[in-house]
């Protein structure tokens, strides 16, 4: 178990570096202001791409198990080839979707902000 410290802290001292006026309060600076609506932009480009990284990966994931089980022509190779790239598409996809859709349903914990806007 871990034991609980008494330890003492005391305030750092203030860095030159930082921007101060003369009345030692620290300056307003914009790139670090709150708006609601920058928390609730929809970034639809990253969006639809998700979606098309998604269906192609289902596509290419398919494909792969029509010709491992024989349905469908082809080489063990290409199958290995479609599995391949169908796990690298499907996987992002369905994780961006996936954020989307919890985005979109208001689910606890899940923001448009969590997908890279494009």
């Amino acid at each position: 178990m871990a034991s609980k410290r008494n330890v003492r802290y005391s305030r750092l001292a203030v860095d030159e570096d930082d921007y101060y006026d003369d009345s030692s309060r620290r300056q307003h600076d914009p790139r670090f202001d709150y708006t609601p609506t920058t928390y609730q932009k929809i970034p639809w480009k990253s969006i639809f791409l998700a979606i098309f990284l998604l269906l192609l990966g289902c596509l290419l994931l398919s494909l792969s198990l029509f010709i491992f089980t024989g349905h469908m022509g082809g080489e063990l190779a290409q199958a290995y080839g479609f599995l391949g790239l169908g796990l690298l598409t499907f996987v992002p996809g369905f994780y961006e979707t996936r954020i989307a859709y919890y985005s979109w349903r208001g689910a606890k914990g899940y923001q448009f902000t969590s997908i890279p806007d494009y």
